[in-house]
């Protein structure tokens, strides 16, 4: 029962895929806005042709010397600032992520570890610890070496688009926990932070959050994590690396990667300075991973990064994803129940809510959507702490016709759902003033009423669009 499927209500069946298309078993086609992992496209020909021309050759244990590895750490670290020089090879980000964790710990001997809130890191025993989105309230007892800090939501957090330095006060929240730790006799070991939250609701940290926290974690003797697991190999389509776009004045001590570099194959990496890897190596510290960095894994992803080149990847991020929040801010300005856009690349949240200005999350609005989208054969997820933010984030081969197919499925149930529910959308409405979708009391309680926890009190519930059998009354009390 612990291994959920998306649409656990109704689920579909995928047996054959190509670029940013998923087939079920009756041949019928979705678009799929979910796939970060698929990152050039499912099954692309040339990576498919790398992966079988390998391993009709070799493959075999890490630790044989191997040209591909060596030439693709290469050309990984040319993508990256010139201080981060040395790669660790992992099977998935979850492994790296813990590696991360351990060069960090072994560099100055420190322990404690802040995350942020609403974070997800990996599977692991190491990361489920500092994973704020994994803890189950009430009965996970946070470890005495784990600070959260407040996620840098300048839409829903603690200081919002109003406040008039949102970066420093979100960076002196990270400062107070350093000067706590330090008080009661504890040292910072790091600060981990994707770039771009995920799970958290696609949240994109304010401009100078970063370089300030590394200035505090580096004063405490800490290093700085950037997770690219999720957002890395030019999705944000203006940089190769999401941290890239926060300034040339910020360098994380640590980078790690995963699921969009193998496009589907089993390859992640770490990626640090010459000093953190050989204060790892001077302990005694041996590492290896039987297949991190294979043949055949290295020659995957030297194909996926001669696909983004040869294919202008990055540029088409750029391209699709600013016509993609074009479109759906017209929505946003049409739909009462958006409540905000927000994105960079190819990477866009739509925060749905209830109220515009209390910002009520629209929960269970969400999931009905999402099962409403799959309906017209459009693959969408929803995250964040209250399971309220729309996730895009699907093959970089996303094309402009792709968007604007999404956007008018979108668009034709939002109408449906206000309608149902009794708000209206014929108005467009100023930025500047504030929305308040009136939704009669009977529509609202029966669109909640279906017996099902408070997404709160039980995050796993709703995970990536996962739902209970009890949402799917949802689509039959809505005649949408």
């Amino acid at each position: 029962p612990s291994c959920k499927v998306f649409f656990a209500a109704d689920p579909i069946k995928i047996v054959r895929a190509r670029g940013q298309y998923m087939f079920d078993e009756k041949g019928e086609q979705y678009l799929d806005c979910i796939n970060n992992v698929a990152h050039v496209g499912h099954c692309h020909p040339e990576v498919v042709k790398a992966a079988q021309k390998q391993m009709e050759l070799l493959n075999t244990n890490s630790r044989f010397l191997h040209d591909n590895i060596v030439e693709y750490a290469k050309r990984l670290s040319a993508t990256l600032p010139d201080r981060l020089s040395v790669c660790y090879f992992t099977n998935s980000g979850s492994e790296a992520n813990d590696l991360a964790l351990r060069l960090a710990r072994q560099f100055r001997g420190h322990q404690d570890v802040i995350t942020l809130d609403h974070a997800y890191h990996g599977h692991l025993s190491s990361l489920i610890e500092i994973s704020p989105y994994k803890f189950q309230k009430g009965k996970d007892v946070k470890k005495e070496f784990v600070h959260v800090a407040p996620a840098p939501d300048t839409y829903r957090g603690k200081y919002r688009e109003d406040h008039t330095d949102p970066a420093s006060a979100y960076a002196d929240e990270v400062k107070k926990i350093i000067d706590e730790t330090h008080n009661s006799g504890r040292k910072i070991a790091a600060f981990i932070a994707e770039s771009m939250q995920s799970c958290g609701g696609q949240i994109i940290p304010p401009a100078g959050y970063f370089q300030k926290v590394a200035e505090y974690v580096h004063g405490a003797g800490g290093v700085f994590i950037a997770d690219e697991v999720q957002v890395g190999f030019g999705r944000v389509g203006t940089h190769f690396w999401s941290f890239q776009m926060f300034g040339e004045d910020f360098v994380p001590d640590i980078v790690t990667m995963g699921k969009p570099m193998g496009n589907g194959h089993p390859v992640a990496c770490v990626v640090t300075t010459k000093e953190i890897a050989e204060a790892f190596s001077s302990s005694g510290m041996e590492y290896f991973n039987t297949y991190g960095g294979n043949p055949v894994s290295s020659a995957v992803g030297l194909a996926i990064l001669d696909v983004i080149e040869n294919e202008d990847l990055q540029g088409n991020a750029t391209r699709v994803g600013n016509y993609l929040t074009k479109l759906l801010n017209k929505q946003k300005a049409k739909h009462t129940l958006i409540g905000d856009i927000r994105g960079v690349g190819l990477f866009i949240g739509i925060d749905l809510v209830k109220d515009h200005q209390e910002r009520t999350p629209a929960t269970a609005e969400a999931q009905h959507i999402i099962y409403k989208m799959k309906e017209k054969r459009v693959l969408l997820s929803a995250d964040g702490p209250h399971r309220n933010v729309l996730k895009i984030k699907p093959p970089m081969c996303f094309t402009e016709e792709d968007a604007k197919f999404m956007v008018d499925q979108l668009d034709e149930i939002l109408t449906g759902l206000e309608e149902a529910i009794g708000t209206k959308t014929e108005s467009v409405i100023s930025e500047n003033t504030p929305r308040r979708t009136k939704m009669p009391e009977e529509a609202h309680s029966e669109l909640l009423s279906d017996g099902s926890p408070d997404p709160r009190e039980n995050p796993s519930l709703k995970r990536n669009g996962l739902c209970t059998d009890k949402h799917s009354l949802l689509s039959k009390r809505l005649k949408t």
